[in-house]
């Protein structure tokens, strides 16, 4: 079995594991497989498998993408930083998460692990993994933050001291919304262009990060999903849910390379939220819990 298919064998077995605790905690949901090819004389080939869940009693919508792609003319979101790949033959797989929970007490959350391949036209073989997981509440919770953190710090201990805080300051750095001076959540991990550790450490990282999601977040959304809410919850997400959706369109990097490529665009866009708000100067109540979500917890604090 060569790299390629070991990395797919993991990423097919992810993204059916996360189906699975999905359907076992949602039965009153709608799950969509969307298999998909590209044929050789599309400007880009590959397949995949979009599975989108909605109209559910704990997710309004989740989605979680496969996708193989192959081409030979890499977007710019790719290239800027690495500009002899130009012309390059590529391969790029991984899989996407995102979930979007109706009750605005659970968070969003997000992740993907990736696995990039490419020749140069000078014949070297150039390769990657990149990924990593991030949450999003609205209502914050100090308990929630310091499991999501604890797992994160645990997944990356066999690999060094340093492994943990280095990716938890990229993450904060990344997934931060720019124009409007603001993380987008609480953070977690968030690494690229890892290939120093050599291909099998670097594999085995990208399973304890595939895998540490699914115990950083499933514990929380147990927690949360059965607490009461109000309208008032309810539009506040809906408003919170905008910088989410801004950040995607404005910044993400996964989904410029994707327009970029002339992917599939439902596909792409999987990761909006299925309702948002934006309301013109919205302040939130002095002293209330909207305004403790971004006073006390969306300030990139170090949870553990």
């Amino acid at each position: 079995m060569n790299t390629i298919d070991t990395v797919k064998t993991y990423l097919l077995d992810l993204q059916e594991r996360i189906t699975q605790n999905v359907l076992s905690r949602d039965e009153q949901g709608q799950l969509l497989k969307d298999a998909w090819k590209k044929g050789p004389n599309e400007t880009l080939q590959g397949h995949g498998e979009s599975r989108v869940f909605d109209q559910g009693s704990i997710f309004e919508k989740a989605g979680f993408n496969f996708s193989h792609i192959r081409g030979t003319k890499l977007p710019p979101a790719a290239t800027k930083a690495r500009p002899e790949l130009v012309g390059a033959e590529y391969q790029a797989l991984g899989v996407s998460v995102v979930m979007h929970p109706l009750n605005p007490y659970v968070p969003t959350s997000h992740m993907n692990v990736r696995y990039f391949e490419a020749e140069t036209p000078e014949g070297k073989k150039v390769w990657w993994f990149g990924g990593g997981f991030d949450l999003t509440p609205y209502y914050g919770f100090e308990e929630d933050c310091v499991h999501w953190h604890q797992v994160s710090k645990n997944a990356c201990q066999p690999f060094g001291e340093e492994v943990y805080p280095d990716f938890k300051k990229r993450c904060d750095e990344y997934f931060d919304v720019k124009h409007r001076g603001e993380p987008r959540g609480i953070g977690g991990l968030f690494y690229d262009d890892l290939h120093e550790w050599g291909f099998e450490r670097s594999f085995d990282f990208m399973q304890k990060v595939g895998d540490g999601y699914l115990a950083a977040y499933l514990p929380i959304v147990d927690e949360r999903k059965d607490m009461e809410y109000s309208e008032r919850e309810r539009e506040f997400q809906l408003h919170r849910r905008g910088r989410y959706v801004e950040f995607n369109l404005v910044h993400d990097r996964g989904t410029l390379f994707g327009l970029q490529s002339k992917g599939r665009i439902k596909s792409i866009l999987m990761s909006m939220p299925p309702l948002v708000k934006w309301e013109y100067d919205y302040q939130a109540e002095p002293g209330s819990a909207e305004e403790k979500l971004l006073t006390d917890f969306l300030i990139n604090r170090e949870w553990v």
